[in-house]
């Protein structure tokens, strides 16, 4: 059995500046959880591999193409592969969001 708990993980340099801790991978998945504190976002960006989020904690602004929502906490959300998306925090809590990339890409996503 694994079990991990996210605040041992230590953080990921990334090109978001954002909190990011990837906690598993294998050939298959990629699991991260990020955290976005108020006022921060993820730049928008292009993901190889299909993604999905899902919302650990707190409520933000998710942009997925042509479509922009604001979600809040035990939302799930599919993200297909190759369209742009990102993140907004724009509430002053604090959010916590698990992405799933599937399968793990093995290249980088593609800031705009």
């Amino acid at each position: 059995m694994k079990a991990v708990e996210i605040k041992n993980i230590q953080a990921s340099p990334n090109p978001h500046g954002i909190e990011t801790k990837k906690f598993h991978e294998n050939d298959h998945v990629q699991a991260v959880h990020i955290t976005l504190m108020p006022g921060e976002k993820l730049k928008k960006h292009i993901t190889a591999v299909d993604v999905f989020f899902y919302v650990l904690e707190g409520k933000g602004v998710v942009e997925i193409g042509d479509e922009k929502r604001e979600v809040i906490k035990d939302t799930f959300i599919d993200s297909p592969a190759k369209i742009p998306h990102c993140w907004y925090n724009e509430s002053n809590e604090i959010l916590r969001v698990l992405v799933v990339k599937t399968p793990n890409p093995h290249e980088k996503g593609k800031i705009l």
